[in-house]
């Protein structure tokens, strides 16, 4: 059987990172697996990627993606959230390509900035699998719905875009999606169950197939790494509790909770904790932060590769992820495969991640002196942190697998095939 996984990226953010795993996993057991990405960042030759290379094609993706800026202009005002907003006007034409590689299945990530829009998904011929990363499949538009449930009936008077029309941006693309999808041969895949029940909830995906495979931790990789040692490698101090936290874009996404850090850190470094604590920040740097957290704080920047997460992970002592929503909750596994309990908000996936009390803590939603609780019951008892420490690398060896995962997987593939196979033969 051949797969061909299709997303914008494979190794560039965390639904893009996810998905390369899920193909270099399919490829170590032996499955043909094969991805195609707008953008490539790997040195994979299983990985086909469509960058432009010459200046022509260039201006081509550019002209793309300002269609997408187009759309979006009359929405620019002072009640637009800042939060990513697809309006999917734009698609790589990639048809050709996906013919000549003939796959069995074809299995969807992460898709928009210009690479696919929802019409050209009508023109495959084969199964498709999506493996939702957030929610825009089952949306008008935006990413992370946060309150708004207008994505249940037919969106529209979009709070993402600050609009008050029935008929605005997020109506029109919902309708798209609509037209588009009435007859695909489509079974979605959620990363987890709290995704899934918003895909089972939504108005394009009441009644489709949705199962849940959550994501794979290469546990090669993401591994326990001596405290000292990676304390050495990053110059972070050896005798200190390392409070960490970092995401893309760590402190500029309001999903990721930075406010809540911001009113949570003080009130640590007012306690007992105050001289024997530092933060440590990744996917942020100093001149992008103004914030006067009232605790020394080292600023990592952006972070590229699992080499350098993982010795950031294993030198801290607890990982604080206060997202409002998370598809997974990418970090707070990966902290936990190295041995770094964590402290988040008791919402969406990170339910599914983090066991409270036994992994780590997951605080009253949004209450930042539960926050607070939370970072100091794990650090405050080294023997409890010790025992948290070995749970949070056995959850992530029992649960998320990348055997496990590709099993799963497989069956669905194999099961989508059979029935293909047997609808063409009574043809």
């Amino acid at each position: 059987m051949k797969i061909l996984l299709l997303s914008t990226w494979d190794k560039q953010g965390g639904a893009s990172r996810a998905a390369y795993l899920t193909h270099q996993t399919f490829n170590q057991a032996g499955i043909d697996s094969r991805m195609v990405v707008l953008e490539k960042w790997s040195d994979d030759q299983s990985v086909v990627g469509l960058q432009p290379l010459k200046y022509s094609q260039k201006i081509i993706k550019e002209t793309r993606l300002y269609l997408d800026e187009i759309k979006l202009k009359p929405y620019y005002s002072k009640n637009r959230k800042r939060e990513l907003f697809s309006p999917a006007i734009s698609t790589e034409p990639i048809v050709p390509l996906v013919k000549q590689i003939n796959p069995d299945i074809i299995n969807l990530h992460w898709i928009c900035k210009g690479f696919l829009n929802p019409e050209i998904l009508i023109q495959f011929d084969q199964p498709i699998v999506w493996t939702l990363h957030d929610m825009w499949p089952f949306t008008g538009g935006c990413h992370f719905s946060e309150e708004c449930f207008r994505y249940q009936e037919r969106c529209g008077s979009c709070p993402h875009l600050g609009s008050t029309q029935e008929n605005d941006l997020s109506r029109k693309l919902w309708l798209r999606k609509k037209r588009a999808w009435q007859s695909l041969n489509l079974t979605i895949v959620a990363v987890s169950h709290w995704l899934a029940n918003c895909a089972r909830q939504s108005s394009l995906f009441k009644g489709r197939r949705i199962e849940v495979i959550h994501n794979a931790i290469d546990t090669l990789q993401f591994k326990p790494i001596d405290r000292e040692i990676a304390r050495r490698i990053l110059n972070l101090p050896s005798h200190k509790k390392i409070i960490l936290f970092g995401a893309i874009n760590a402190t500029g996404d309001q999903r990721k909770g930075f406010r809540y850090l911001n009113a949570a850190i003080p009130k640590i470094a007012e306690s007992e904790l105050k001289e024997n604590a530092e933060l440590v920040i990744f996917g942020a740097s100093h001149s992008s932060c103004n914030s006067d957290l009232g605790m020394k704080t080292t600023y990592l920047g952006t972070l590229h590769d699992n080499v350098t997460l993982s010795l950031v992970y294993s030198a801290a002592d607890v990982m604080i992820v206060p997202s409002t929503q998370e598809a997974f909750g990418q970090t707070a596994a990966e902290s936990l495969a190295c041995g770094t309990p964590v402290v988040c908000f008791d919402t969406t996936g990170l339910k599914e991640v983090v066991d409270h009390q036994d992994n780590g803590y997951r605080a009253q939603c949004y209450s930042v002196d539960d926050l607070v609780k939370g970072i100091q019951w794990v650090l405050k008892d080294e023997d409890r942190w010790h025992k948290l420490s070995q749970r949070a690398r056995e959850k992530i060896e029992k649960e998320f697998s990348m055997e496990m995962q590709a099993q799963t997987y497989l069956q669905l593939y194999q099961e989508l095939n059979q029935d293909v196979s047997s609808h063409q033969f009574y043809e």
